[in-house]
């Protein structure tokens, strides 16, 4: 890949991401951005679920782990910045694919009553990936700091990871808050937002 495919692998991906979410709620009469997990816009039971998986949510992840895995040949050679793309790539592209081929429950069944293998590893595969992201984004940030003209990315890259981890705990611990939805809202605006920036990076101030 050039810089300008890996560009539009993280844009698209982004993009595809932000319309999935609106659009799967917006399909659900009553669905609450604000009360409701993203999931559940898509769980196994609803009408169009199928198709915002397939056409959304899969598609972002293949764009995103695209993005992560290409990025890596643009970029001062580093441990730190390996380590930090491939565990995104991986756990926020594939996790993304992943999540979609083994949708939750009628409701994301937050109180795991008799749940299906596929919700078990949907919530596997999403705790892991709000456990792990965040610190990519750190590892990556600390590793910028040495670039020529990465400082602005690395401050980025360590804010967003940092408010990230801060919204993830409290998803985690106010699971049954009116306010979920909000909460993981906000780790994805995090992760996103950071996505859309370091495509950014990549294309318009690395050399190679």
């Amino acid at each position: 890949m050039n810089k300008t495919v890996t560009f539009w692998s993280g844009i698209i991906g982004t993009l595809l991401f932000i319309v999935s979410s609106i659009l799967g709620g917006a399909l659900i009469p009553g669905y609450n951005h604000i009360q409701q997990f993203i999931s559940e816009s898509y769980a196994i039971d609803t009408t169009y679920g199928i198709y915002i998986r397939l056409f959304g949510y899969i598609p972002t992840g293949i764009f995103i782990t695209a993005f992560a895995f290409s990025a890596l040949k643009f970029l001062p050679k580093s441990s730190l910045t390996k380590i930090g793309l491939i565990l995104f790539g991986v756990f926020y592209g594939a996790g993304t694919i992943i999540v979609a081929i083994f949708p939750c429950d009628a409701g994301c069944n937050r109180a795991l009553i008799n749940p299906s293998i596929s919700q078990l590893i949907h919530n596997f595969s999403g705790g892991l990936t709000y456990l792990v992201v965040p610190i990519c984004l750190i590892l990556i940030g600390i590793s910028a700091k040495k670039w020529g003209n990465g400082k602005r990315i690395a401050m980025l890259s360590i804010i967003c990871g940092i408010v990230a981890i801060v919204f993830t705990q409290l998803l985690v611990i106010n699971s049954e808050s009116n306010y979920i939805g909000f909460y993981q809202r906000l780790v994805e605006s995090c992760i996103l937002f950071w996505l859309i920036n370091f495509a950014l990076y990549i294309k318009t101030k690395t050399n190679t």
